[in-house]
């Protein structure tokens, strides 16, 4: 199922932990380069390393529109054309509606959103000009099954990966027809940091226990899946792929 991973060329975004670091592995196990953009300095030189060569250790925040377009640069400068993003930075932080800090929204919604509109426009082009050489071109989001599913406490977080769920389908009826594959990754419960920095001590609290009730997924399950999906001729677009453990239901 392959198709010719070994000249392709990936950017991985929240690349520092948990699913993007598990990704960035995935891909460069195919024979891809591999750019691991994400804002932990220390933990993405560890990546790199660690996977060897061929990969960019790149710092980028991704809410910060310069920054994302700096961070194309140097992808571009080292690598060439990218072919490949995985726009997976993301950050979880729940509290009730009526007493959340606003700034965990502005947080979430300059992530979770306007994260992945400045990526996905960074590098956008590249994916057009690598689709109109015939080769594949994919613009994967890391959403999650919270864009469908509700969980009370988490009403921006939902919304901000409700956002990520239809931005992926109508991006598809523009760049679809001119073979760039757009596709969302909606995980479950998955063994990460996602969540570990919020403020309120009842919600982590509760997260663990959601998690520790039941098998969770462990980061290289997304990973395999993106792998996979990228994987697949030009002609097939996993579109939209619900990933959870098998007890979540």
């Amino acid at each position: 199922m392959t198709h010719n991973n070994e000249r392709r060329v990936a950017v991985v975004t929240g690349a520092s932990s948990g699913i993007g670091a598990a990704t960035a592995r995935a891909l460069a196990a195919q024979g891809m380069k591999v750019a691991l953009l994400g804002r932990r300095k220390d933990r993405l030189e560890e990546l790199a390393h660690s996977i060897g060569t061929d990969t960019l250790v790149v710092t980028v925040d991704v809410s910060v529109r310069q920054s994302v377009l700096d961070a194309a640069a140097q992808v571009r400068a080292a690598f060439g054309p990218v072919d490949l993003v995985v726009a997976n930075a993301g950050v979880m932080l729940g509290a009730s509606f009526e007493h959340a800090e606003i700034g965990e929204w502005d947080q979430m919604v300059g992530t979770n959103v306007n994260g992945l509109l400045y990526t996905a426009r960074a590098f956008i082009d590249d994916l057009l000009a690598a689709a109109n050489t015939g080769r594949s071109a994919d613009l994967v989001f890391v959403g999650s099954v919270a864009g469908h599913l509700t969980f009370p406490n988490y009403g921006v977080y939902c919304a901000t990966k409700a956002a990520v769920a239809h931005l992926t389908r109508t991006l598809r009826t523009e760049f679809g027809p001119r073979g760039v594959r757009v596709k969302n990754i909606e995980p479950g419960f998955v063994g990460t940091e996602l969540g570990a920095g919020m403020r309120d001590g009842d919600r982590r609290a509760e997260l663990e226990q959601w998690r520790g009730g039941l098998e969770v997924l462990v980061p290289e399950d997304i990973a395999d899946t993106i792998a996979y999906a990228v994987s697949a001729p030009r002609r097939v677009n996993l579109a939209e792929l619900v990933v959870v453990p098998t007890e979540q239901g």
